[in-house]
């Protein structure tokens, strides 16, 4: 919402500058000056005095005057690196843009500078009056700034939009004008670039994309599908905005209002212009010998972390299109203030964007890309610990803004997400053939090689919580070319695991399993029926462990073996050229530290609505089917034996018979 002024010409006797009007869209409106006059002609007259009495001013009172003129003039030392502007400098214009935006307390208008003996002699500025004495701060913060920043022109040109100098009748009166002369660096913000239908197309053109731009990112296309051409400006224009925050990080300085309406695209230079830092805040470094120099470090980073979980937001907003909405956004930040983790982003929002996405939605897509490497980026700008989010040099580094050309190493940690990420996708694709089973059956192990939290300890604050069920190396869920006497549409299996307080590393255990029993002979097209409930309760304890690789199968053992094929395409896998920076493993190992899980006596209870609940012959052959589809481990919970992966997001449960469940976290709001 823009707040939208004229101010008259310095010519009219009495002027009244006002707010007309609070809009929100991408154009430009002629707006006629409001002016208010008085009802008569003021003549000007000058009035010379001649007086020759002596002076009878107090001593204190000149004292006061000069003390006054000091102050006055110590501002205008300060503010020594910008113009000092007169009215008559400029020539307003009637047409203000809208994208410049401004508060409740400040009047925004463009003007032309007229003056032929300065050196900005018709160049288009804004002109912000400011009004109430929070908003003078804010401008005078602003030049401030501008000092610091300033000794790197080039980057300061760049990355920051230019402040030329202000308007002011005096620097120590609150009552008197204030006005802040600004570029010029296009009539709309990014919020009204990405709120245009043909914002794709034009911000191509307004960037002017050629070989050099693409050489920027690292891509090896120009154009191509939708979704390839949306990468490549998000690309483009994420990277310009972290090195502009990281130039104003560089400085001692925090942004503290980074967000759409404060940036704009110049058609000059092809940058982002980060808006007017009037809110800039210092870093306030101390002497290392202070005591307060530990503070100081701490506030430098919570400072930093602010800025980047900004710049997440900007992020989501400018992938996810459904995230303009208010409303959406408003939630979407309900769910991360809720407590839940941003690594669950993709579970969260994929139910949103399918209802709220008529053509499907090239966000998702974007972010999948690069084996999920998008989702890890917006996780780790959004992490709930402000210590967990990157800086604006590693994420400068993240293959997400790094396109194919440029060859980046990844870490341990993204090497995880980006196998769970695709393990996640092919079990989502539902096609398991026996390619895609082998495959996920060489990434569950991978994964568990990796394990980060091998010991039972970090378990316990990780593994309570609702997961749900994507896959089972020993079972196909659903239903198949069998000709079963009852048809049953299997619709989700959860494992909720929660916390008993004593003792501390026992745990409760219920895997619930919804499903729909299909008494029509139309079941194919007609997916209705009668809804039917399971659920098995149990206990476990958390202890130590180590899953054993057997050489031999005659040996018996609680523990699952891997096969020998398993064992040869895993270390095959481990040891080619892309697998072995990233994993130095040389030779297979003989044993993994999982978490050992002991379970208790279990309950087994099911529920059928009307009319089967009363029939004991259709209800027991549902059962049947039920349990012919789902995996047996979820119906005995005392045939899971350990852990063997556990992260934010997934979790990797191995049975007595050596087959892997895989699970993705739920979270507490599951839908929009």
């Amino acid at each position: 919402m823009a707040a939208i002024g004229v101010y008259s010409t310095p010519k009219m006797e009495y002027v009244e500058g006002r707010c007309v009007s609070f809009i929100n869209s991408s154009t430009s409106l002629k707006l006629w000056p409001m002016i208010g006059r008085t009802n008569f002609p003021i003549q000007r007259k000058r009035l010379e005095v001649n007086c020759s009495l002596p002076n009878t001013m107090s001593p204190l009172e000149s004292e006061e005057n000069a003390a006054t003129l000091s102050s006055s003039d110590s501002l205008e030392d300060e503010f020594s690196h910008v113009t000092k502007f007169e009215m008559s400098d400029f020539k307003i214009r009637n047409r203000v843009s809208i994208g410049l935006g401004g508060r409740g307390d400040e009047i925004v208008f463009e003007a032309m500078v007229n003056d032929p003996h300065s050196p900005l002699y018709k160049t288009r500025v804004v002109l912000r009056q400011l009004i109430s004495p929070r908003a003078k701060r804010r401008g005078h913060r602003a030049i401030e700034v501008l000092k610091r920043l300033a000794r790197r022109k080039l980057m300061y040109h760049s990355y920051s939009m230019q402040v030329h100098g202000y308007i002011c009748s005096s620097m120590i009166d609150e009552k008197s004008s204030f006005h802040l002369v600004h570029g010029h660096h296009g009539s709309a913000s990014l919020r009204h670039w990405l709120q245009r239908s043909d914002w794709l197309p034009t911000l191509e053109a307004t960037l002017s994309l050629d070989q050099e731009s693409v050489r920027r990112v690292g891509d090896d296309t120009i154009g191509g599908p939708a979704i390839s051409r949306q990468l490549r400006l998000i690309r483009i224009l994420m990277r310009d905005l972290l090195i502009g925050v990281n130039y104003v990080h560089s400085h001692g300085l925090a942004h503290t209002e980074l967000r759409l309406e404060n940036l704009h695209i110049s058609a000059v230079d092809k940058h982002i212009k980060i808006g007017i830092l009037g809110n800039a805040s210092d870093f306030n470094e101390a002497d290392p010998a202070d005591n307060t120099s530990y503070d100081n470090m701490d506030r430098r980073r919570m400072m930093i972390a602010f800025d980047m979980r900004c710049v997440g937001f900007i992020m989501a907003k400018m992938v996810l299109r459904e995230l303009m909405d208010p409303t959406i956004f408003a939630k979407f930040k309900a769910f991360l203030t809720k407590g839940n983790d941003p690594s669950c982003l993709r579970e969260f929002l994929l139910h949103a964007v399918k209802r709220n996405s008529l053509a499907g939605n090239f966000g998702i897509q974007i972010l999948d890309r690069n084996w999920g490497a998008g989702w890890h980026l917006l996780s780790v700008l959004l992490a709930p610990k402000p210590l967990d989010r990157i800086s604006c040099l590693n994420a400068l580094r993240h293959p997400f803004l790094c396109g194919p050309k440029w060859r980046v190493n990844p870490s341990i940690d993204l090497i995880r997400w980006s196998l769970g990420s695709t393990t996640v996708r092919i079990a989502e694709e539902y096609i398991y053939g026996q390619q895609q089973r082998s495959r996920l059956a060489h990434f569950v192990e991978l994964m568990e090689m990796l394990n980060p939290y091998p010991k039972p300890k970090h378990w316990l604050g990780l593994l309570p919580g609702k997961w749900r069920l994507l896959y089972c190396t020993g079972r196909h869920i659903g239903l198949t070319l069998r000709q079963p006497s009852v048809r049953v549409l299997i619709g989700e299996a959860y494992l909720t695991i929660s916390k008993v307080s004593k003792p501390n590393t026992t745990f409760s255990v219920a895997s619930h399993i919804s499903f729909t029993v299909m008494a029509g002979r139309d079941w194919a097209h007609d997916k209705s029926g009668v809804g039917g409930k399971l659920q098995v309760d149990s206990f476990f304890r958390l202890r130590a462990g180590r899953r054993l690789y057997l050489k031999e199968e005659t040996i018996s053992s609680k523990f699952p073996s891997a096969t020998p094929d398993a064992q040869a395409s895993v270390l095959k896998r481990l040891s080619s050229k892309k697998w072995r920076k990233a994993i130095p493993i040389s030779k297979f190992p003989s044993c993994l530290s999982v978490a050992k899980l002991m379970s208790n006596e279990i309950d087994v209870m099911m529920s059928l609505n009307e009319p089967l609940s009363g029939n004991m012959d259709v209800a027991q052959k549902a059962l049947q089917e039920v349990r012919t589809q789902i995996p047996p481990e979820m119906f005995d919970l005392s045939k899971i034996v350990c852990g063997t992966y556990l992260d934010s997001r997934l979790l990797v449960l191995r049975s007595v018979n050596g087959s892997a469940l895989f699970f993705h976290r739920c979270t507490n709001d599951s839908r929009l």
